[in-house]
């Protein structure tokens, strides 16, 4: 059967609520979609109305992203996602697939033959950071392509129902293909009887992308990230996009005063030493992106310095435009650095489920606090919770946090200190005029420049942003 790749067609919000320019972004529907879904608007104190749906809630009003950027075009969207937009299979099997590269293709093609149940499919990719964002708050927008056919039309659902833009990035809506390279990118996640996971994808087998033939990104992708205030990338926009298509994106976010976070991921240490196009974007991005997110083993893979704030600190000394860099130390807590201040914040204690998804819902908060302008220390406690409340869950996709539970999280303030590790990285880092830690006591130690802030105030500031938005999202809903 031939499939059709998908670009759906342009409708307007019949009243948008959020800002426009001349040029406002086009939200794009499956064609089987006669209107768009009713949506409740959330006034806030700021005057600024944001969209809010079944699964979302009223947005805090403008911070750092408009004020950073006065003098630009009004950006009705706070975080646009570049490709990485696939649907996961999640499945129970006896063993996990073969290394061998063709015994794991048989494997993976034996697994497609027919399709699953549905219930056994969820949002995968940037979708995880998609729907943390929006649950947050945010305007969220996703530029990628996806399938006209069952994957396609599922995953569309999903981020109908989370309220999440999508814009094609093929502009021959009509054109009509034979071979399954056009289709929905598919991961199977796949957990054995120990809990192992393993994971397969057609991205897996080819030397090229899996979408090589997007050669140029369309005016509707380019108009997306112009009037975005946050463009993210990863490492995984590199299995599906060719590097010149990605850099283009990155040309265009600088161009437009757009704010670029990347996180490399596994894959940087492959494009680190991958094709020069690879290494060239690798570095670009490395070099040219406003915020830098990394965990402490892909920092040290890519500066090969063990201590992670002073591989931090180099990602700052050689970026152009490097705002923060985060580094994400899973159950340890995770860092944020500047050209001057170094803030730390230990993670909270949970009962870990899953971690899948704990990382995209962790930087979709981190994308809040930077357009909002909080505190490095808040914007830090609130991504450390927004991912603890993820691991207590199943999965991601639509099971990443909902803000009743990372509220619960905050309130309990229950935090993993270890006060002996933070005190051995900070003391490698003495040059620095201040360290900000995140602690349940506000006695100050190890150095003069360290500077603890009580885990209880920030608590109150962050609950005291949320918790009243929150209960009218419900009181609309």
């Amino acid at each position: 059967m031939a499939l059709k790749t998908l670009n759906p067609p342009v409708a307007w919000r019949h009243k948008p609520s959020f800002p426009l320019d001349d040029c406002a972004l086009f939200q794009l529907l499956p064609r089987r979609f006669d209107r768009l879904s009713q949506l409740h608007a959330v006034q806030n104190r700021g005057g600024i109305r944001i969209a809010s749906g079944r699964r979302g809630f009223g947005c805090l009003g403008a911070g750092a992203g408009d004020g950073a950027r006065r003098g630009v075009a009004p950006k009705g969207v706070d975080l646009a996602t570049l490709g990485n937009l696939c649907v996961d299979i999640v499945l129970s099997v006896p063993s996990l697939p073969p290394k061998p590269l063709d015994e794991r293709r048989a494997y993976m093609e034996q697994l497609a033959t027919s399709p699953p149940d549905k219930k056994y499919w969820e949002a995968g990719g940037n979708c995880n950071l998609a729907i943390a964002a929006a649950r947050l708050g945010l305007h969220v927008a996703t530029l990628g392509h996806v399938g006209d056919e069952i994957y396609g039309h599922f995953l569309l659902d999903v981020l109908q129902d989370e309220c999440i833009s999508i814009v094609g990035m093929n502009e021959n809506a009509e054109a009509t293909v034979h071979n399954s390279f056009y289709e929905t990118l598919l991961c199977w996640v796949l957990v054995d009887p120990f809990q192992k996971h393993g994971f397969c994808s057609r991205a897996d087998f080819s030397d090229e992308p899996a979408f090589s033939w997007i050669s140029k990104l369309s005016e509707q992708v380019k108009m997306a990230i112009r009037q975005s205030k946050i463009l993210f990338c990863n490492g995984y926009a590199f299995d599906e996009l060719l590097p010149n298509v990605i850099i283009s994106a990155l040309d265009c976010a600088i161009d437009a005063g757009t704010a670029v976070f990347f996180d490399p991921g596994p894959r940087g240490r492959s494009l680190h030493h991958g094709t020069p196009e690879e290494q060239r974007a690798l570095n670009l991005f490395l070099r040219l992106s406003d915020v830098l997110l990394l965990t402490s083993d892909e920092v040290e893979s890519l500066t090969g310095i063990t201590n992670p704030i002073q591989a931090g600190r180099e990602l700052i000394r050689k970026g152009v435009r490097t705002k923060w860099v985060i580094i994400k130390m899973g159950s340890k807590g995770s860092i944020l650095i500047t050209q001057s201040i170094i803030s730390c914040a230990p993670a909270f204690k949970v009962n870990v489920v899953d971690t899948v998804g704990c990382g995209d819902s962790f930087t979709a908060a981190i994308a809040f606090g930077f357009l909002h302008d909080m505190p490095a220390v808040n914007t830090l406690a609130l991504a450390n919770a927004v991912g603890a409340a993820t691991a207590t869950g199943c999965g991601a996709g639509r099971n990443v946090a909902h803000l009743d539970k990372v509220l619960e999280l905050l309130r309990q303030a229950d935090l993993n200190e270890d006060d002996e590790l933070w005190n051995e990285l900070i003391e490698g880092n003495l040059e620095t005029k201040e360290v900000r830690l995140l602690s349940r006591t506000s006695i100050n130690g190890c150095s003069g420049c360290l500077v603890r802030h009580p885990i209880y105030s920030v608590v109150s500031e962050l609950l005291s942003k949320f918790e009243g938005v929150y209960e009218r999202s419900i009181m609309h809903s």
